[in-house]
């Protein structure tokens, strides 16, 4: 690993169209543009290859997955090696027969796979039927060191859960990103499509301070229905809400996308303000470690007359 302090990095925000060869040969211009740009780690959006095909619930569509290391692996490595970068990238993997998953790679600038992470957290929404194609991760959560720094990798429904980016940054990661496939209802975005925006960049923006340490939300623009293998799913789809950033770990913007266009960002991560903010801010040193073990039980419920104290002991 690089002893350098600062070095930046770089967040594709692509648009995705019906055809995943058209979608693979776009990335791959992008993260050269982004290298360019003098980004050392570059990250795509989530399920990057494809439309989001998880907005209807079609067995075709598990002929789109493919094993890990395996064909898409095996290019980016390629151009991670002659570029010198990282490249994050999240697939649809097949694991075995019958056995998928929603997964990140990071490769690293020799071009190893450096780090397998599965999506944890998987939902199962209106046209988000993620549970219909991935089963949850099981390798836990983790942080790779890099030429550059060491980071951690979770997966768009990943960015709620608090617990997530705490342990990936107990594991010493200094940048968590997120990969992310999130957008508007088209019928609710005119009530609801701005809180909903800022609910997502607030709860990310909330990992980075209470773990001191930069943010990455990575998402997809533009209209789709999930138009796959030659069919769509019906309805009126998703519009992509972009708005791709990276905050710092005082959680201030560093940089921040448009909500309609492709964009490459490119920001610096400072390691020594990390530091700083983790001197000024001591959150890990304050934690009350002994007193958290209820939070493994999936609710608190709590007998007539008696405290919750109480039954966590």
């Amino acid at each position: 690993m690089s002893d350098a302090r600062r070095y930046n990095l770089g967040l594709v925000q692509m648009r995705m169209g019906p055809d995943p060869e058209a979608n693979f040969a776009s990335a791959v211009r992008q993260i050269r543009q982004a290298a360019q740009h003098g980004a050392r780690i570059i990250c795509l959006p989530e399920l990057f290859r494809t439309q989001y095909f998880c907005q209807r619930e079609d067995i075709r569509l598990f002929d789109l997955a493919e094993p890990i290391p395996g064909p898409s692996t095996t290019k980016l490595a390629d151009v991670a090696r002659e570029l010198r970068v990282t490249v994050i990238a999240s697939l649809f993997e097949r694991r075995a027969p019958g056995l998928y998953h929603n997964t990140a790679v990071t490769l690293n600038a020799a071009g190893e796979i450096a780090g397998v992470y599965r999506k944890m957290h998987i939902p199962d929404d209106p046209l988000y039927y993620e549970k219909y194609y991935f089963a949850p991760g099981d390798l836990g959560f983790q942080a790779v060191d890099t030429e550059v720094g060491r980071v951690g990798t979770l997966v768009c429904w990943d960015q709620w859960y608090p617990e997530g980016a705490r342990l990936t940054a107990l594991k010493g990661a200094e940048v968590l990103f997120y990969p992310t496939a999130i957008g508007w209802h088209p019928a609710e975005k005119e009530e609801f499509g701005k809180a909903q925006y800022e609910a997502w960049q607030t709860i990310q923006r909330a990992h980075a301070i209470a773990n001191g340490v930069y943010v990455t939300g990575v998402n997809r623009v533009g209209h789709e229905q999930g138009d796959v293998l030659g069919n769509r799913a019906t309805g009126p789809g998703i519009e992509f809400w972009g708005g791709s950033f990276l905050a710092d770990p005082f959680g201030r913007i560093v940089a921040k996308a448009a909500h309609e266009t492709e964009e490459i960002l490119v920001g610096e991560i400072d390691l020594e303000l990390l530091e700083e903010t983790r001197r000024n801010w001591p959150f890990l040193r304050d934690r009350r470690i002994d007193a958290y073990a209820p939070i493994a039980s999936r609710f608190l419920d709590s007998a007539p007359g008696q405290s919750l104290r109480e039954e966590s002991k």
